[in-house]
């Protein structure tokens, strides 16, 4: 079977798909994937045969992938939900399609079209377990349980050694990220008796300035395998943060600034399983308030340890791979 995957490009709509594309490369499958040039290097390494279809660079239109679709003839195609372009051009060439889902159900007015006004009546693949997912969404359309596994890859973890601290990750992702918000959670992670990781993603670390001790600073850091250390995890809300972070139970403070991640923060605290502030609360005080409950609360922990449990329950992506030739 040939699949195609097709994403935004960039890492948050990216990588959240390459868990089920190398299940399904590893079932035997021939794998391809359109998206903007920016992604490619870590797909290529992966052996996911990217290609950028006409000049698109982040966004990927119907007319832009219509040729691609003549020349591969994939038996299927999975697009995410931020790709409808994606979807209009599979069903116009009636090839099987597939919503791969990247967090809870997109909400309205985020700048991204719900995926059912594009192309209905086509299944979804949910990686959110169902206790966070949007409960009109559980009921509506053919759901595809998948559990979410954080990707990224092994090189450059920053040496860290933890001693009798607590490590505490912050990151603001590669797309809302600010040099005074980074600055702000430092100051506050600061005070406390912690060993802090910063991924600086957009943010060149020499915009941060010196930082305290115990602070590491790296533009990127192998998220995955960072977060099953972590006692707290600091970020902006993104669906990829978050439910790595659920993934490996680890309570979460939540600063959204844009998209989802309201949402996103919304459901973690409402769960039990961290805590949120707002713009308008955010200041160096807060954030050690906050930390510093989330490491005492043993309730915070047992809430994110339930919804880790939850989330290993889901099927896996070798297991929906060897589903996906039932869809085709």
């Amino acid at each position: 079977m040939r699949v195609l995957f097709a994403s935004l490009g960039s890492v948050g709509h990216t990588y959240p798909l390459i868990p089920l594309a190398i299940a399904v490369r590893d079932a035997g499958h021939e794998v391809h994937w359109a998206a903007g040039e920016e992604v490619h290097p870590p797909l290529a390494t992966l052996g996911l045969r990217p290609f950028r279809p006409a000049d698109a660079f982040y966004e990927i239109y119907a007319e832009d992938l219509a040729p691609e679709l003549d020349r591969l003839r994939p038996d299927l195609v999975v697009h995410e939900w931020g790709l409808p372009g994606a979807a209009i051009a599979a069903q116009r060439a009636g090839i099987p399609g597939l919503w791969h889902g990247f967090g809870r159900m997109i909400p309205p007015g985020i700048g991204l079209q719900l995926p059912d006004t594009a192309v209905p009546r086509r299944p979804h693949l949910d990686i959110c377990p169902p206790s966070l997912q949007d409960k009109d969404f559980l009921t509506a359309g053919d759901r595809i349980e998948l559990r979410p596994v954080p990707f990224s890859f092994p090189d450059g973890a920053p040496a860290v050694d933890r001693g009798a601290r607590r490590l505490v990750y912050l990151t603001l992702g590669t797309a809302f990220g600010t040099a005074a918000l980074l600055t702000t959670a430092i100051k506050g992670l600061a005070r406390l008796s912690v060993t802090v990781v910063v991924a600086a993603g957009r943010v060149p670390p020499e915009e941060l300035g010196a930082v305290p001790a115990g602070v590491t600073v790296s533009s990127w850091v192998p998220q995955a395998q960072l977060l099953p250390r972590a006692g707290v995890v600091v970020h902006h809300g993104g669906s990829g943060t978050t439910l790595g972070a659920l993934a490996a139970g680890v309570p979460q403070l939540l600063l959204p600034q844009g998209a989802d991640q309201f949402a996103n923060a919304d459901a973690v605290t409402e769960a039990g399983a961290g805590l949120q502030l707002r713009s308008a609360e955010v200041t160096a005080d807060a954030i050690a308030s906050h930390v510093r409950a989330l490491l005492a609360g043993d309730g915070f922990r047992d809430a994110a340890g339930e919804i880790a449990a939850e989330i290993a329950r889901m099927p896996s992506p070798a297991e929906v791979a060897r589903r996906l030739p039932d869809y085709a």
